[in-house]
């Protein structure tokens, strides 16, 4: 096998890199080594343990040096390296030793910041869509770690309503969609995954059967026990229990007066058209989103009226409206907390408005998932799937 490599650097190949996890290494990791191998002469670098904490908020079940081996054993690969820094470009170092020709990521691990870093040191940046090898199926770590079907959440519009010293000021709605957990979110990014790491601990590998809004303030009370200083939002649990489209009104209290749900496949599968992600990494402990807040009931009225425009406008299916309501509502936002955003982010949204009708930050910012409404498919973004009600037999 070593003798094969060494043939592949003689033949002056170009260098292709790949960086991941690659924990419990399976079928479709290696379709996606070998699809990057055809390309040249393949370098991988992967996160190392404490990364993989970091990005993830759990250690990988395979060590670093478990997961170095396993690769480096694949006939595919020329070279496997541990990446030596923190956070979503822990291969800094590695990719200026090594100088690829070409970058190569899947549609879930590319972000506008990987593809900058490429363009800044001339390297080919190109994006795979993750297909599996011939028959074989799908698989994902995540899968094969446990079959978790307990999803995550976007809060579409409204989103700090769900804290009663902002609801006080002025009454109104959170938007809420649950997400079937097709993609492994990484902790610490807007998609309610600490919620959900209580319901996993709640609940194991699936949500219960029963009524959504007594499983949500079950979920909502497990995650804030008596003595909580900082209450999690109750929008996280409603986020991820009810299933479609939801509208949770709030008044100055934790939980809302009433919650309003709409299941319709037609409004359901428009959002799932017109919704897109794009990765910005998650936030840092350091991050403290409520410094310099301005809250005010004029801020507080208009975060409310753009959520409630946004849901009026999915009831119509309007594109243009639900663009201007979503990007209305993430202006509101960042008028009484302006520390959801930095310059880098606002460079990233510059990027995308000629391609986006509206976009808002997932969860309370400060990294995370930009995500973007677009009349149009928003190249090498993220689209998600939005949980159905079950059927009833």
């Amino acid at each position: 096998m070593l003798e094969q490599k060494d043939s592949q650097t003689d033949n002056k190949q170009p260098k292709v890199m790949v960086t991941g996890c690659f924990d419990l290494l399976h079928s479709g990791h290696v379709a996606f080594l070998q699809e990057a191998a055809g390309l040249g002469e393949l370098y991988v670098c992967i996160g190392s343990d404490e990364n993989v904490r970091h990005l993830k908020g759990r250690y990988p079940v395979n060590s670093q040096d478990e997961r170095q081996f396993m690769l480096q054993a694949l006939a595919c690969v020329r070279e496997v390296q541990v990446n030596s820094g923190i956070g979503i470009l822990d291969f800094l170092a590695e990719v200026d030793a090594i100088r690829p020709d070409i970058f190569f990521v899947n549609e879930d691990g590319h972000t506008p910041a990987k593809e900058a870093l490429c363009l800044e040191r001339g390297v080919q940046y190109t994006v795979s869509r993750r297909q599996p090898a011939g028959d074989l199926p799908a698989r994902s770590t995540t899968s094969l770690r446990v079959e978790c079907t307990i999803p995550f959440r976007i809060d579409l519009a409204g989103g700090w309503l769900d804290q009663p010293w902002v609801s006080c000021h002025f009454p109104g709605p959170v938007l809420t969609v649950s997400i079937e957990p097709t993609y492994d979110f990484n902790y610490r990014s807007g998609m309610a995954t600490s919620t959900r790491k209580k319901a996993i601990e709640l609940w194991r590998t699936t949500l219960p059967t029963g009524d959504p809004e007594q499983l949500a303030r079950m979920l909502f009370a497990y995650e804030n026990p008596p003595g909580t200083k900082e209450i999690a939002g109750s929008q996280d649990s409603i986020g991820i229990v009810f299933p479609g489209l939801n509208r949770a009104h709030y008044n100055g209290s934790y939980w809302p007066e009433h919650i309003e749900s709409i299941h319709d496949e037609a409004v359901i599968s428009w959002l799932e058209q017109h919704l897109f992600l794009v990765t910005l990494g998650p936030r840092t402990q350091e991050y403290d989103v409520l410094a310099d807040t301005r809250i005010s009931p004029e801020g507080a009225k208009a975060l409310a009226d753009a959520a409630n425009g946004c849901w009026d406008a999915a009831l119509r299916m309007d594109v243009e409206a639900f663009g201007a309501y979503f990007r209305q509502s993430f202006e509101a936002q960042i008028a009484m907390f302006p520390n959801m955003v930095d310059e880098g982010i606002f460079q990233m949204i510059a990027q995308y408005r000629t391609q986006a009708l509206g976009w808002k930050l997932s969860g309370a910012g400060g990294g995370g998932y930009l995500v973007l409404f677009a009349e149009k498919p928003v190249e090498k973004a993220l689209q998600v799937k939005i949980r159905r009600r079950a059927l009833l037999i």
